[in-house]
C-alpha cells in the first residue's frame, strides 16, 4: 500500500520551512516534490525540509531533495537544507552524491540560521512593459554588481537582462518583475511576466533596443531555462561572478 504523507508549510519569512510527517517511498514523493516546487514559485530566500517525523521507506524517494536542490539553484536561486532526517535515512544521505547538493542539519533551529547565512543578496524591481525598461534593467545591474563587488560580472549579465526584459516587452506585454541574486560563482537574472507563452531563440531583430533574442543569451549565459511560475513563467539565466 502506498505511503501517506503530509507537508506543513511554516513561512518563517526570509526562509520558508517545510516539515513532512508520514511514510516517504516512490509514490509519496511526487506528492512531496508538488509542494516543494509551489513552495520556490513564491521565491523565499531559502528553503528548509524538516524530516523529523518521516519514515524514509525507500532510500531512492530521497532523490526528491536532490531534484529540488537543483531546481532551486537556477532559479530561484536559493539553497535547499534538510535537518532532523531519522538515523538510517541520515546514513543514506552521508553515503550517497546528494550528500554534495543537500546540507544536513541537526534541527530546524540549525537548519533555518544556516539557511539564512548561505542565502545570497538579492535585488528585485518592478518594470512596465516599455521601451524604458531595457535601459532600466541594466542599471539595476550596474548597481547590484557595484554593491556585491562582481564588477566583471556587470557588463555580461546587463546585456543577458536587457535580452530577457526586452522580451517581455515585444511578445509577453504584461509588467515583470526582475530579480537579481549572487550566489557564487554565478550572478543569477530572472525576469517573471505575466504571459504563459514560453521564451524561445528566435532570429535576431536590429531595430529594436536590445532585440538581438535569446541567442545572445545563449551565448552569454551559462545556463538559461524557462519555467511556469503563477499566472506566467519566469525565464532565469547565471552569469560568472569569480
Amino acid at each position: 500500500m502506498p505511503s501517506r504523507i503530509t507537508c506543513e508549510v511554516r513561512d518563517w519569512a526570509p526562509v520558508t520551512v517545510v516539515r513532512l510527517h508520514g511514510g516517504l517511498d516512490l509514490d509519496s514523493m511526487r506528492a512531496v516534490r508538488k509542494v516543494l516546487e509551489r513552495c520556490l514559485s513564491t521565491e523565499p530566500e531559502a528553503l528548509v525540509v524538516d524530516l523529523a517525523d518521516v519514515t524514509v521507506r525507500d532510500r531512492l524517494a530521497l532523490s526528491v531533495f536532490a531534484a529540488t536542490a537543483r531546481r532551486a539553484a537556477d532559479w530561484p536561486a536559493v539553497p535547499v537544507i534538510l535537518c532532523a532526517p531519522p538515523a538510517e535515512a541520515a546514513t543514506w544521505l552521508a553515503e550517497s552524491s546528494l550528500a554534495r547538493l543537500l546540507p544536513v542539519r541537526r534541527d530546524c533551529a540549525e537548519a533555518t540560521q544556516a539557511a539564512r547565512t548561505a542565502a545570497g543578496p538579492r535585488l528585485r524591481a518592478r518594470l512596465e512593459p516599455v521601451a524604458e525598461a531595457c535601459r532600466r534593467a541594466r542599471e539595476l545591474v550596474g548597481d547590484a554588481c557595484a554593491r556585491w563587488n562582481v564588477p566583471e560580472a556587470a557588463g555580461p549579465a546587463s546585456l543577458v537582462l536587457s535580452e530577457l526584459v526586452g522580451n517581455v516587452v515585444r511578445h509577453a506585454h504584461t509588467p515583470m518583475q526582475v530579480t537579481l541574486t549572487l550566489r557564487r560563482p554565478y550572478l543569477h537574472v530572472a525576469v517573471q511576466d505575466g504571459s504563459r507563452a514560453r521564451a524561445r531563440a528566435g532570429r535576431p531583430d536590429a531595430r529594436d533596443e536590445g532585440g538581438r533574442g535569446l541567442l545572445l543569451v545563449r551565448e552569454l549565459a551559462q545556463r538559461w531555462g524557462c519555467v511556469p511560475a503563477g499566472g506566467g513563467k519566469v525565464v532565469w539565466a547565471t552569469v560568472a561572478a569569480d
